[in-house]
């Protein structure tokens, strides 16, 4: 019988384009047998669960199959808890296993990058880092209704075009024309806008500009007009315009550009009524939190006590970096007593057996955090570190940063990097103060636009070129958490939550969040 069975999934895999190896028809057959009555329903369940991962191979082995199963018990487990019990609603994607989108501007449809993504890029990656940025908005921005070509010539003066030219195509031309591209510095203070035809040096000293900052490497749309000096003198200049969620989603046909796969509209609305029920949910979110610091232990005991004693306990708690008052560098020699520190941890949260119990418990490092490097996505912290708090806390959950946390329907994104003094201090324009003097509306306004949560130039913050897309905002998730030295902030913008939780140690603050009416709750001890 169980001969029968192995030869059965065999063939299911063959038709699909998939070769097995031993141990992961092993872990199939294991999956399988909980299903006695069930077996062809099972192994299809399986297979179709497998076809929305982003698999590194179509050889199937023992590690990709277990992901699949996982999943699969998560979600059965969802259905046997009853709605208001959250655990099986929060998913965690780590940055490394999002799947890589390309825009193909000739068929004008995105596909899935298939194949390896190696760490250490050839210089082409570089390249395409910039050309995917550009092309992702600039399909964005042919949707919107202020640039899109009239079907039908019309009177020139009762309908004013903002019709896209090209960078090539501005050599000779006479008027104003609009022109979209990345800020480039191709020679020391020289700064030109350059897209996939030209490059041409530009002149801001007129410009009226959006809100937001100003940094090389950002894309912008321009309006100007070209001087005899082969100068293209800007008028008025902002980012690309948003375009809302659902818009983008529609265009998208399916594809998972999250990272959680893709839905039916059965269960998508399923999801909908379980969250809009989930009234209760609750995500304490504190960043900074140095563990070598007893005041700062001291305090986060109070927060824990606090929470421990309320009548729904927290769904997520979100410890973000860095865990430690020195940055973890080659000078850092106290790698144990930091691992014991971790552990001190793992003992104060076992102490609270609500919170242990029905919380979720999820870590991201901070921009000084031990790692391989400072560059951009940053791995999870490393096991060393981490395993004596696991003994205490084994639901611990320790991700990427950014990280991005799936709640029912709801797409969140964290991201733990002291971003807005670093945007202010390469910004090229001083912000504009029309609409707002906020520092803070102005960097979600960038990062939004931008549709990416670090638009700096690659010698300020470096990123891993072939994971650019870790970093890619689109579309638009529902909340955007930046944990930032910089003071507790929120600002809801065109319908987007995004908020600053403040620093836990500098000044013990942090923030409660309800996901399901995305309420944001100031705290402070």
């Amino acid at each position: 019988m169980r001969g029968q069975t192995r030869k059965k999934i065999q063939k299911k895999l063959k038709i699909r384009g998939y070769s097995l190896k031993t141990d992961g028809l092993d872990e199939i057959l294991s999956f399988v047998n909980r299903f006695q009555d069930a077996e062809d329903e099972a192994i299809d369940l399986l297979l179709d669960q497998l076809d929305h991962q982003s698999l590194k191979s179509s050889i199937i082995d023992k590690e990709s199959v277990h992901q699949v199963v996982s999943l699969l018990l998560d979600a059965e487990a969802a259905e046997e808890e009853s709605p208001s019990s959250s655990h099986s609603s929060i998913r965690v994607v780590d940055a490394f296993l999002i799947p890589k989108f390309r825009y193909d501007p000739i068929k004008k449809h995105f596909f899935q990058h298939a194949g390896s993504l190696p760490i250490h890029g050839e210089a082409s990656a570089k390249a395409a880092l910039y050309r995917d940025r550009l092309l992702l908005l600039f399909q964005r921005v042919s949707r919107d209704q202020h640039f899109i070509k009239p079907a039908f010539d019309t009177d020139v003066d009762t309908s004013p075009s903002c019709q896209l030219s090209t960078i090539q195509s501005l050599v000779g031309q006479r008027g104003r024309r609009w022109v979209m591209g990345v800020i480039s510095q191709l020679e020391d203070g020289h700064f030109y806008l350059e897209d996939l035809t030209a490059a041409v040096e530009i002149d801001f000293s007129k410009a009226k500009i959006t809100t937001g900052f100003f940094t090389e490497n950002t894309i912008i749309v321009a309006e100007g007009e070209m001087l005899s000096e082969g100068i293209f003198q800007v008028i008025t200049c902002g980012f690309p315009p948003l375009e809302n969620r659902d818009k983008s989603l529609k265009v998208l046909a399916g594809h998972d550009f999250f990272g959680c796969g893709t839905l039916t509209k059965e269960e998508t609305l399923r999801l909908a009524d379980l969250e809009k029920r989930a009234v209760n949910d609750m995500f304490v979110i504190l960043s900074d939190i140095w563990l070598d610091n007893e005041q700062v232990m001291e305090k986060l005991e109070t927060v824990l006590n606090g929470f421990e004693n309320v009548e729904i306990v927290p769904s997520l708690f979100v410890f973000m970096g860095d865990f430690c008052s020195h940055p973890c560098n080659l000078s850092f020699h106290s790698f144990s007593s930091l691992r014991s520190q971790f552990g001190k941890l793992g003992q104060m949260i076992e102490a609270h057996p609500r919170l242990k119990e029905q919380s979720k418990f999820l870590f991201i490092p901070g921009p000084n955090d031990t790692g391989p490097s400072t560059v951009l996505p940053r791995c999870a912290l490393p096991k060393y570190l981490t395993e004596e708090l696991q003994k205490h806390v084994p639901n611990a959950i320790f991700s990427s940063n950014p990280c991005r946390v799936k709640f029912y329907t709801q797409e969140m994104v964290f991201f733990r990097q002291d971003l807005l003094y670093r945007m202010r201090r390469s910004c090229l324009i001083p912000p504009s103060t029309e609409e707002t003097d906020d520092p803070f509306e102005h960097l979600v306004a960038t990062i939004t636009h931008q549709s990416h949560l670090c638009p700096l130039p690659l010698f300020v913050q470096p990123i891993i070129w072939n994971y650019d897309h870790c970093l890619h905002l689109y579309p638009t998730p529902h909340t955007i958490v930046l944990g930032d030295r910089s003071e507790q902030k929120a600002f809801k913008y065109t319908g987007i939550t995004c908020f600053n939780p403040g620093s836990f140690s500098d000044d013990s603050t942090f923030v409660a969040y309800r996901p399901c009416t995305q309420e944001v709750e100031f705290s402070a001890l």
